[in-house]
């Protein structure tokens, strides 16, 4: 088995080195291709301004390791398009372990699940991993043990219902044995706002830093990730790429056809 693992922490974070001792466990073709450093918030972008760089780290039988200058879905594309070149997709592609949550409408931010879910545009089954502490030095011990337990989960799943399948992972920050378990769970709703604080630097010149707090629509929800996560629960959401209001779309197809739009 073929697996691709990036993330959006950096070649060096410890979450990345975390995940790929645990896919070790399971795969002899594995393929390391992360960021220099962090491009947190980087969602779904590319590089296509400047040329992408690419050092190799390590390249052995069972480990190939590669850090590049590009965005977390650039390395997703310079691993399956260029460095993959015997024609061979990856079998799985996983994002992780990020350090710092991506629960809610932190989804369509995040770097580590826009790598997973351009997994999914392959049709690769993809998994985005996140523990919801910031800090890099965190205790990650009970996100790697669910790191381990959903990865062997998913590899038991009939081949037909791993195609293009794309997760969510969310981990509490919690000792290992403070984890009720795993639960499915839908994104909550609602919107970052954003807090800026303005300062200027030694020429008069203003800047910004950004700050933010989520602000959600549903704050007596039982079913969310955000909820769950409070409650002790490592939270799964299944994502998909189609962003179509299909609610929406119906009622402006009944509305043409009732001459009302």
């Amino acid at each position: 088995m073929r697996v691709l693992i990036t993330n959006d922490d950096g070649i060096e974070s410890r979450g990345i080195k975390a995940l790929t001792d645990i896919v070790k466990k399971y795969s002899d073709d594995i393929w390391v291709v992360s960021t220099e450093d962090g491009n947190s918030g980087m969602s779904h972008a590319i590089t296509m301004q400047h040329p992408i760089f690419i050092d190799t780290i390590k390249e052995e039988k069972q480990l190939h390791i590669y850090r590049t200058s590009g965005t977390p879905v650039d390395c997703v594309k310079v691993a399956v398009d260029y460095l993959m070149d015997d024609g061979k997709l990856p079998d799985m592609i996983l994002s992780g372990i990020n350090h710092g949550s991506n629960t809610n409408a932190s989804v369509l931010y995040s770097g580590t699940i826009g790598a997973a879910t351009e997994g999914a545009f392959y049709q690769i089954p993809s998994i985005g991993f996140s523990h919801i502490d910031h800090n890099p030095n965190a205790d990650i011990t009970a996100a790697i043990h669910y790191t381990d337990e959903i990865l062997r989960k998913v590899l038991a799943m009939p081949k037909e219902k791993q195609k293009g399948l794309c997760l969510n992972v969310n981990i509490p920050d919690l000792p290992l044995d403070k984890i009720k378990g795993i639960k499915f769970a839908r994104q909550d709703q609602g919107c970052w706002r954003e807090d800026f604080i303005r300062r200027e630097d030694p020429r008069g010149r203003r800047y910004l830093w950004m700050k933010g707090k989520f602000y959600s629509r549903e704050v007596n929800a039982t079913d969310t990730d955000d909820y769950l996560i409070s409650k002790g629960y490592v939270t799964i959401v299944p994502v998909k790429v189609d962003m179509t209001d299909f609610e929406r779309l119906k009622d402006l197809q009944n509305a043409q056809l009732n001459n009302l739009f």
